[in-house]
Parts: C-alpha cells; structure tokens; sequence
C-alpha cells in the first residue's frame, strides 16, 4: 500500500519557487529522511504533507487521500518547531486537550500513559510555559502519539532532546514503525536520522536531488548522500512557463 506519494508539486512565495517539481512515492512503514541545506525546502514540503499549506501546482496524497481532508488529518501525528502545546494549560490539560479534540477512548487514561511514558508524570499540573525546552519538547512528543497515528511527521524533533529523550522518542519512532506507521523525519542531526530511516530524500535548492532507499554507506558515513547528491538537479519549468505562485 502507498502512504504517501507526491507529483509534481511546485510552491511559490510570491516569484520565488522553495519546491519545484518534486514527485516520489513511498509504501506503508516507511521511514524517511528528509535532508537537505537550510533552505531547500524541507519545512515547506512538511507543511505541505501536514496539510498546512497548499501546493501552488501538483498534488499530494497521505493514506490515499488529501492531508487537508479532516479524516486524514486526524491520522497524521505532527513535530514541528512550533512546538504545539498550550503555554497557560498544565501538562496533563494539553493532552486532555488533544485526546478529547481527537475522540480517542478512555481520554485520561491515554493522557496517564503518555505522560509516564515521556517522563513527565511528576510535574503533570505544572503549567506548559514554566517547562524547559527540554520538557516542553517531551510534551509535544506525547501529543503527537496520544491518538496513536498512522501518518508521523517530524521536523527537527531532536532539538534540545538529552541523550535520554532522544532514546525515547527513537524508541517511539520504532514501536510505531513496526507497527506499519508512516514516518517523514527532517533533521540535521543525521546520525539519529539515518540510523531509523528505510529511505532518504535529498532536498537541494527547491529541487529533487535524490530518493531512494537508504544504503549501507550512507549509514556508515552521514554525509556521503550529501557529498554525491548534493548538487542541485537540472532546472525545471511549469508547462506554461509562468509562475503560479499561491
């Protein structure tokens, strides 16, 4: 089964194209790692894939249908630098939040789970914007798995993650894997990246520079995909030749 595949998506901001071209395809279970400089436009593709924004030509499916869809949607789990959680609600009330906006049986019961699960069950009424960075990294790690998805994207999830942390979520990462879960992963961090992913996608100036499954090379050397791919693809064009930006 496809998870998620991708054709032709083109995004402009104003005259400026962050994707061009770009088309692939990946099965259920797949774990892949989204490389590429800053400014290659990996965030604006995971944007894309989260349903966040739309494409400017091309189209995108997750589990076969539109990431814009609400039904898809609620069965994508997001990590992004934004962090996503409520700074005026305690712990425990942000995942109560998110397992009753997602419906999920037995709500308290999930939000106990997710909170010993991540280390965070002693300071469970503390409030959000008195957490470390650290701590508050934990807390959108849990509300992302509280509706146990399907669909996982993560972007820079290992950012101020102790050596501890940065276990528990590979840890996660794999229990959800083995369970036929989806995985998209943009970081720099490539060590972490590549020690989990079945598959790599190279990003390099808006355009497709390489996908394919990742190799026994590229998990020795982290940059070796970057040393033979990382030159930017020929040049493309809309069919028109005009922008369209969004």
């Amino acid at each position: 089964m496809t998870a998620l595949e991708a054709h032709g998506l083109w995004k402009y901001y104003g005259d400026f194209a962050a994707l061009q071209q770009v088309s692939f395809e990946f099965a259920a279970g797949s774990c892949i790692a989204l490389l590429g400089r800053n400014g290659a436009g990996k965030t604006t593709l995971l944007r894309i894939l989260a349903g966040l924004s739309q494409t400017s030509e091309g189209q995108v499916r997750i589990l076969g249908g539109n990431p814009r869809q609400p039904a898809i949607r609620a069965r994508i789990g997001i990590i992004g630098h934004g962090i996503g959680v409520y700074d005026e609600l305690s712990a425990e009330e942000n995942l109560l939040t998110f397992a009753r906006l997602y419906a999920i049986d037995h709500p308290a019961k999930a939000v106990d789970h997710w909170l010993e699960r991540t280390d965070l069950d002693r300071v469970r009424r503390g409030l959000a914007r008195e957490f470390s960075r650290g701590m508050r990294q934990r807390l959108a790690i849990a509300r992302a798995f509280i509706h146990n998805p399907n669909f996982l994207i993560l972007d820079e999830p290992f950012t101020s993650l102790d050596d501890r942390a940065i276990a528990l979520l590979q840890g996660l990462l794999k229990d959800a894997l083995a369970q036929g879960a989806t995985v998209v992963l943009s970081t720099h961090q490539l060590k972490e990246a590549l020690e989990l992913a079945s598959h790599v996608l190279l990003l390099n100036r808006g355009k497709l520079a390489f996908t394919g499954t990742r190799t026994a090379d590229m998990l020795v050397d982290p940059g070796w995909v970057y040393r033979h791919y990382g030159e930017p693809t020929a040049s493309a064009s809309p069919a028109n030749g005009e922008s369209t930006a969004a």
